[in-house]
């Protein structure tokens, strides 16, 4: 009597408490036998407005061996037989149109790779995904492994880098830089506010450089370096106050 009490209790525990891998779960359009074959792939993902996310994912599925894979994400409740994919390596398909270009799977060369990339993330890519596999004798969506995507607001913002001490009359490179911006995204666009005599100086895809040339009436004000994503139209800044010191140098003559 003992034995089925400890085993009803523990089968309790585990669709109250369980909610492991194997207790995910099924969505719509999704049949029963759908967890015999899982891949290893994260409940959830989070990324920040225009920024990159890739949701790694590996599929040990041993039916899945032929060396050329045709891979598809699709949106949570979608019929893979007719709606189109988020994201796929099969050319004859057609992707979504607001994820053309962003989201992107890999090489039909890598059967057991099935991970996805997001790029330039915008807050309509929420939501939960799934992958299906076409290898020839093999058609199968693995729709008990659904993965949420969050996108949330950008919250990182430029840095400003100031080398040494800012003196009148002497130019100085200011550098704006995004080290957190994604590689593989839109390339931002940068901006720079200031009451004081500037001039741009060289860019790169994630920095760009101001030179300034200070005078005493700049000591104490502002300069704003605005970054823009054009991707997603979102835009962060960050704001120094200069501190202009020492002696005159010249072309500054003194008050």
């Amino acid at each position: 009597m003992l034995l089925p009490l400890l085993l009803l209790l523990w089968m309790q525990g585990e669709g109250q408490w369980g909610l492991g891998r194997a207790e995910r779960r099924l969505p719509s359009r999704c049949l029963p036998d759908s967890v015999k074959y899982r891949l290893e792939v994260p409940e959830s993902v989070s990324v920040q407005e225009g920024q990159c996310v890739l949701v790694p994912c590996k599929n040990p599925d041993s039916r899945v061996n032929s060396m050329t894979v045709l891979s598809y994400w699709f949106e949570e409740g979608a019929d893979t037989s007719h709606d189109s994919p988020v994201a796929t390596n099969d050319l004859q398909r057609q992707v979504q149109d607001r994820t053309q270009g962003r989201f992107r799977v890999f090489l039909r060369t890598q059967p057991k790779n099935c991970s996805l990339h997001i790029r330039d993330a915008q807050k309509g890519d929420s939501g939960s995904y799934f992958f299906r596999v076409d290898s020839g004798s093999v058609q199968w969506s693995y729709c008990a492994d659904l993965v949420s995507v969050k996108v949330t607001a950008l919250t990182h913002t430029p840095d400003i880098l100031i080398p040494g001490t800012l003196m009148p009359g002497r130019p100085s490179n200011l550098t704006c830089s995004v080290p957190w911006a994604c590689k593989q995204g839109t390339p931002p666009i940068f901006s720079w506010r200031s009451a004081a005599l500037t001039s741009l100086g060289p860019r790169t895809t994630h920095s760009s450089v101001l030179t300034l040339s200070p005078r005493p009436q700049d000591h104490g004000t502002n300069l704003t370096c605005q970054v823009m994503f054009p991707a997603v139209g979102v835009s962060v800044e960050q704001t120094v106050l200069l501190n202009v010191s020492g002696e005159y140098s010249a072309g500054y003559p003194s008050c």
